[in-house]
């Protein structure tokens, strides 16, 4: 925006110019430094300018103005008398006109208490003469203070300024990509982000100057001025630590109004989602907690979208999030609404659970080739590149391919990067539902424990010196050896997959949120990182199944994996690769397909010393018993 503060010399359009700029941290520009010598040598002289006199004058600030608007805006001090003036200064579409107004004597006196200028107070009746008062823009007193004028201007400019439809608190990674892909959409877009002196300053200024090629965004590091940008019903989504919600919500609380709707867009914990909801709830505000997965390129160009919390909110909310959502093949937003209370963070939280298994087994795969069969980095490439050429392509095997191909100076970077895999809690969370609610999640859980157990570095190295045993290659048909393996990787993304959606389908039985899986699966057909061809298959298979596992064509190609699948975890785990996801998801198949298990010996045991009885196989009431088991 191009504020230009306009009156008769003496008027004060200096100095409410240069304290409006700093207010509105804009550059200023002086419309009487581009006078030229002569026209200044005139005014001096106490003889008024013609309409000729001025005609290069404005032509040089109109040609002026553009650049100052690209960069950003600015803030000009221009009499700009007359309207023929004006006009030829509007050689960009959005100036703000502030004229100074005030009674001939106030300014006499003003002008005649100024030194040093070259415009002489005999001039005033002249300017005044030829001034012709704009009908529009903002119109000031002069007699107040300089500094009572701006706060009526820059009070007066907040209520000129459109309301924004959509605010984004965080501009992180993820934040700023998701308000660019709004703003990128048509949706006008206010930002915030805290400010934290020589750490966080004027983050979403810097965002705005980023981008100068979106008109529609909005900055702010005061949290008042961002809400009252806002259009009501205000929408509002938070995209910051899970740990400092709380704090971000009762400092906006006070803001907000009744059917106000807050978007939590974290990686939250969904029982706390659940509290969040009910909290403000009782306030009359929407909290909606919302899975957002796809990275950083994702959330600029189309993330997959996980929604839960009062229906009435997601309503309000709903065609911002299927404006930026990744499409499915069909062209469908991937986002719908998954359910009531802590719903839609919960299947992120899953999400991320099967992300964890997926990323493990493809590491334990990529192992296997380089150590045991001594493949290079990038023979495993084209390997993997016929892989998702046939039926198992995936986002994570895809970024996996670019990583074995990216070198740095001339060596491969994967070699260079620390084998401590971290992580930021999710995987664990779903461990720990999992434990809660009685479900069995093996391989899940494995990939999470794998993480802990990288991070244990300085001990990992010290141990295989006590043992002094490495990975040992392996004599075998290559051909034959990378079929059972991709026949093995492909048994086991089954299983992980049968793991998540299985915990799902508990949790949501139990909550009554009545999930639909076969929607959660078509909305992670693109935009979210576990995207691949398996789960374009999986929507259409939980349209009609339960369960993965027991589908007719499922199981038979699990019929035809088992042998390839149980000796390709048996001969890694003898060669010392250890494999575990690989080898969980094999002892969950096994586990699963086992009509008689041992787990009758397990019950006696606890019967034995515990008292807890047993139920019996020849009476099927499902009467308990208890025995004496001493012989």
């Amino acid at each position: 925006m191009i504020y230009i503060v306009m009156g008769v010399s003496g008027s004060g359009k200096t100095t409410v110019g240069l304290m409006l700029a700093e207010r509105l941290q804009l550059p200023f520009y002086d419309a009487d430094d581009y006078h030229s010598p002569a026209s200044i040598a005139i005014m001096r002289q106490g003889v008024p300018l013609t309409d000729e006199d001025r005609l290069p004058w404005l032509n040089e600030l109109a040609a002026a103005l553009p650049a100052w608007e690209e960069a950003g805006g600015a803030v000009v001090a221009c009499s700009a008398l007359k309207e023929s003036y004006r006009k030829l200064l509007m050689t960009v579409p959005h100036i703000t006109w502030i004229y100074l107004d005030g009674t001939r004597d106030t300014i006499l006196e003003r002008l005649q208490a100024r030194n040093a200028h070259f415009m002489p107070p005999v001039l005033l009746d002249s300017q005044l003469e030829a001034l012709e008062k704009p009908a529009y823009g903002i119109h000031v007193d002069v007699s107040m203070s300089p500094e009572q004028i701006v706060n009526q201007v820059e009070t007066k400019i907040k209520h000129m300024i459109p309301l924004s439809e959509f605010g984004v608190i965080g501009l992180g990674v993820m934040g700023k990509s998701l308000a660019l892909n709004l703003a990128g959409h048509g949706v006008s877009v206010s930002m915030f982000n805290r400010h934290v002196a020589g750490k966080e300053e004027g983050i979403a200024e810097q965002v705005i100057r980023e981008n100068p090629s979106f008109t529609n965004i909005k900055g702010f590091d005061q949290l008042d001025e961002f809400v009252q940008s806002l259009e009501k019903p205000r929408k509002v989504l938070l995209m910051i630590y899970a740990g400092v919600i709380d704090t971000q919500i009762d400092a906006l609380l006070p803001l907000l109004e009744p059917g106000d709707v807050v978007i939590d867009g974290g990686n939250s914990y969904f029982k706390d989602t659940a509290r969040r909801t009910q909290l403000l709830t009782s306030q009359g505000i929407h909290f909606v907690g919302t899975g957002i997965s796809g990275g950083e390129e994702g959330a600029r160009k189309g993330p997959s979208i996980m929604p839960g919390g009062p229906k009435a909110g997601y309503q309000l909310i709903s065609k911002y999030l299927e404006l930026i959502a990744a499409r499915d093949r069909t062209g469908k937003p991937c986002t719908t609404y998954v359910g009531p209370e802590g719903a839609g963070h919960f299947v992120k939280m899953v999400h991320n659970g099967i992300e964890y298994a997926e990323m493990q087994a493809l590491a334990e795969a990529y192992h296997l080739l380089r150590h045991m069969l001594q493949l290079t980095p990038a023979e495993i490439a084209d390997l993997f590149s016929s892989w998702q050429t046939s039926g198992l392509g995936s986002y994570l095997l895809e970024i996996t391919i670019d990583i074995l191909r990216k070198k740095e100076d001339g060596e491969l970077l994967l070699d260079k990067v620390l084998d401590q895999a971290e992580q930021k809690g999710t995987g664990g969370w779903s461990a720990g539902v999992a434990l809660e609610y009685g479900v069995p999640y093996d391989s899940l859980s494995a990939a999470v424990m794998a993480r802990a157990l990288s991070a244990m570095k300085t001990e990992r190295v010290q141990a295989a010196q006590l043992y002094g045993q490495q990975i040992k290659s392996i004599d075998v048909n290559q051909e034959e050896f990378v079929k059972q393996l991709k026949n093995a990787y492909q048994a086991t993304r089954y299983i992980n997959h049968e793991i998540g959606f299985r915990l799902m389908q508990q949790v949501s039985a139990q909550q009554s949120w009545d999930i639909n899986f076969s929607e959660i699966a078509r909305i992670w057909t693109n935009g979210c990182i576990i995207r691949s061809q398996l789960m374009e298959e999986l929507a259409e298979l939980y349209k009609t199944q339960q369960c993965i596992l027991t589908a007719p064509d499922v199981a038979g190609r699990m019929r035809s994996w088992q042998q390839d699948f149980a000796y390709l975890v048996s001969q890694g785990m003898q060669h010392r690769v250890a494999l575990p996801v690989m080898s969980a998801a094999l002892n969950y198949f096994l586990g699963y397909t086992t009509a008689d298990s041992p787990a009758n010996l397990i019950q006696a045991q606890r019967d034995y010393f515990g008292a807890h009885t047993y139920r019996r196989k020849d009476t099927p009431s499902g009467e308990h018993f208890h025995s004496n088991w001493k012989v």
